[in-house]
């Protein structure tokens, strides 16, 4: 329907005002897409495991931000202020957590830290710090 164009490097793909902008992402963008893609699905899974609940939604919502994020950097939309959005909505994440699941319960940090927790904080940290390298 709409004409694909695509550089000799297959960075750059136009699909009438839409184009991804690739080519230039290095290593460390990469690296951060990855991170945000791993707390993406693993929101979105529990999400969908929770929802109708608050908790089910705010899952799902957070999903999509992670989402929404990458498309941006993907598009090349104002690259930076995704970056700087980026560290206290993530930051934020890993603050509810610890919060819903170690402040006032009898789970013990770090011992009660699930597989799926560990995962995804991971990811949210090693995001954190790839955004604070993009915005040097």
């Amino acid at each position: 329907m709409f004409p694909a164009r695509m550089s000799c490097r297959v960075t750059t793909v136009e699909r009438g005002t839409f184009s991804l902008r690739t080519e230039s992402l290095g290593m460390l963008h990469w690296v951060g897409i990855l991170a945000a893609t791993v707390t993406a699905v693993i929101h979105l899974r529990l999400g969908i495991r929770l929802v109708p609940s608050q908790l089910g939604i705010s899952f799902l919502l957070a999903g999509l931000g992670f989402l929404g994020a990458i498309g941006l950097v993907l598009i090349g939309w104002r690259r930076r202020l995704v970056y700087a959005a980026g560290i206290p909505f993530a930051l934020a994440q890993v603050g509810i957590w610890y919060v819903l699941n170690f402040a006032n319960t009898p789970a013990r940090f770090p011992a009660d830290v699930g597989t799926i927790g560990a995962v995804d904080k991971v990811a949210q940290l090693l995001l954190v710090a790839v955004l604070i390298a993009l915005l040097r």
